[in-house]
C-alpha cells in the first residue's frame, strides 16, 4: 500500500450501517444517499487537519517503537551479561511450547473423562495429584 493510500485511509472515518451490494446483479433499493449507494466510509471534514494529525500520530508511533526497541536491546544485553545464550533461550522457549502442548492435551483428556464420569474437571484434580494452580 502506497503512502498516498495510507494517507487516504487515515482521513476516512467509519460510518456504521448496512452493507449494500452495488454490483451489477444488485437490486436497486431506496437509499438515504442521493446517488443510490450507501457509503460505509466518508472523508473527514477537514483533510488538511487530518494530514497534520496523521503525521503527528505517525511521529508518536515511531517514537514509541524506538523506545520499545531500546528497552528490548537493554533486556537482551542484560540477559547476555547474565550468561544466557541465544541458543539456550531458543531451546528453553521450545521446551515451554512442548510443555504447553502436553498440558493442553492433558486438559482435553481430563475434560473428556469428567464428561464420562459426570463430574467437573476440578473434581478430578485430587485423583491425579494435580494442583489447581497448575
Amino acid at each position: 500500500m502506497g503512502s498516498q493510500s495510507l494517507t487516504r485511509l487515515k482521513r476516512l472515518t467509519y460510518v456504521p450501517g448496512p452493507i449494500v451490494d452495488t454490483g451489477p446483479s444488485a437490486v436497486k433499493k431506496q437509499s438515504p444517499c442521493p446517488h443510490g449507494v450507501h457509503h460505509p466510509v466518508r472523508p473527514s471534514p477537514k483533510p488538511g487537519q487530518a494530514d497534520r494529525v496523521s503525521e503527528e500520530s505517525l511521529h508518536l508511533d515511531i517514537q514509541k517503537l524506538k523506545e520499545k526497541k531500546d528497552m528490548l536491546d537493554k533486556e537482551i544485553t542484560q540477559l547476555l551479561s547474565e550468561g544466557y545464550s541465544v541458543d539456550e533461550l531458543e531451546d528453553h522457549i521450545s521446551q515451554l511450547h512442548e510443555y504447553n502442548d502436553i498440558k493442553d492435551v492433558a486438559q482435553m483428556l481430563l475434560g473428556r473423562l469428567a464428561v464420562i464420569r459426570g463430574v467437573t474437571t476440578k473434581d478430578l484434580y485430587p485423583e491425579f495429584g494435580l494442583d489447581m494452580n497448575d
